[in-house]
Parts: structure tokens; sequence; C-alpha cells
């Protein structure tokens, strides 16, 4: 049985970002930096102030979210299609070009999308589930709390339904589901203490490179200037985050399941 190597695997993240930097830039800028900026500039922001009450602040996110809710979703499609343009330029053999990549990804789009919705779906229901059935036993923050922890088992078990779609070019979400759930079968607490450090590592240079540029940016007068030179760094922090955490679950894929192509399980990136 194959088992994930989370030091090998990091070590082919590692090349596969190395090995593809430029492209990587060019993709990460336009699918994932632009799209951020582009944010920054048209979504509204939420009205909160400090002294609001839990009520008062809970509808204005609701409102917030009604509002921008379908500017996020339409922003959220060439991030979607950047994800999958980097699966295909990391995973594929065959070294497509940029080009083809990203027809692969746009082509796929839907598919994934369905594929999401459906996980999603199952998700919540399963959370639901967890959430009123601990209920019954604890206190209803300290539930919240657990369930969110038990529900990071199922998160981990579809992590890689993305590389299975883009590998075997699967236009079923249904296949695509099954197939990431057999990937992960068996390996979910390595690609859980794999995928979890580097997520938290990111989490907190992103938290500590927004608290300094906060800082920074109270030397500007102006409050809607001071915001704009927040977002625009937490857009290129994102970028890169979300391009390595592609290729940490390229890497991953790449040691647990096929690659689309000549037959071989040797990714571009770390030929043999």
């Amino acid at each position: 049985m194959v088992t994930l190597d989370s030091s090998s695997a990091w070590q082919s993240a590692r090349r596969m970002v190395s090995a593809n930097r430029d492209m990587l830039t060019a993709i990460g800028g336009v699918f994932f930096l632009l799209p951020g900026l582009i944010g920054a500039v048209v979504v509204p922001t939420p009205a909160l102030t400090g002294t609001m009450n839990q009520a008062a602040m809970t509808d204005a996110i609701m409102e917030f979210y009604t509002k921008a809710g379908p500017i996020l979703v339409v922003l959220s499609l060439p991030m979607l299609v950047g994800y999958l343009t980097l699966l295909v330029m990391l995973l594929d053999r065959d070294r497509p070009t940029v080009g083809k990549a990203i027809g692969v990804g746009i082509r796929l789009l839907p598919s994934y999308l369905a594929a999401q919705i459906l996980t999603s779906l199952a998700l919540s229901v399963m959370w639901v589930v967890v959430v009123s059935a601990l209920s019954a036993i604890l206190p209803t923050l300290v539930a919240a709390f657990v369930s969110l922890v038990v529900m990071i088992y199922p998160l981990v078990r579809v992590v890689l339904v993305g590389p299975e779609m883009v590998t075997q070019r699967l236009r079923n979400p249904i296949r695509a589901i099954i197939g990431g759930l057999a990937r992960t079968r068996g390996h979910t607490l390595r690609i859980m203490l794999y995928v979890g450090p580097a997520i938290t590592l990111f989490l907190v240079v992103y938290v500590l490179a927004m608290i300094v540029a906060g800082v920074l940016a109270t030397a500007v007068p102006q409050a809607e200037v001071q915001r704009m030179i927040g977002e625009a760094i937490g857009a290129v922090l994102f970028a890169v985050g979300y391009t390595y955490y592609t290729a940490i679950i390229a890497s991953t894929y790449d040691q647990l399941g096929p690659v689309h192509g000549a037959g071989s399980s040797v990714s571009p990136s770390s030929p043999s």
C-alpha cells in the first residue's frame, strides 16, 4: 500500500514551486492576486463598530454578505480556474502549455463547482448532525467548538477531489468525489499532519504581516488609503499562500494517485 511521506511530499512541493517559479508567479498574479485586488476596490466594507452588540454585529455581517455575496462569487471563479490550472501544470507529465492548462481549467470549472457544492452540502448536513448530537451532552459553545474539530476529518477526505478531477479529466463530479475519497482512504492522519502545519504557519505569517502592515499604514492620514494598503498586502500574501497550498495538494496527490499522461506516476517537477 502506498503511504504518504510528508517530508518527501514537502520536498516535492518545493521542487514544483522552484521548477515552475515564473509560470506560478504569472498564473498566481492573474488568477489569485488580481481578483483579490479587484475585491479590495469593489467589495463594500462591513459596517462594524466597537459599540455594536452581538445582534447588531450579526445584522451588519448578514447585510454585508447579502450585498457582497454575488461579487464574491464572481471573484472566486477565476481563483478556482487558477487552482485547476496550477494542478494541470504541476501534475500533468505531458507538460501542457499554460494556454492549454488554462483551457483545461476552464472546461473543468463547471464540474469542479458541482463537486464543491455537493461536498459542501454533505459537510453542512454532517456538521448539523454532529452539533445536534454534541449539544445534547455538552454546552452549546463547547459543542460547536468540538464539532469544528470533528469536521476536520471529512474536510481532509475531500482535499484531493480537485487533483483527481484534473489528472483523470473527469467531468462527472460524483466520480471525482469518489476518486478523491479513495485517494485519501487510510491516509487522513498523515495528510492532516502534512497540510495542517503548513496552513497554520501561513495563518501565523499572514496575521503578523497584516499587523505590521496596519501599523505602518497609520503613517498615511487617509483611512481609505490605509485600508487599500492593507488589502493589497493581504491579496499578495493570499496569492503566495494559495500557490503554495496548491503545490502541497499536488505533491500529496503525486504520492497517492496516478498522473495523467503516459501512465507514469512521476510528475514533471520531480522526474526520475
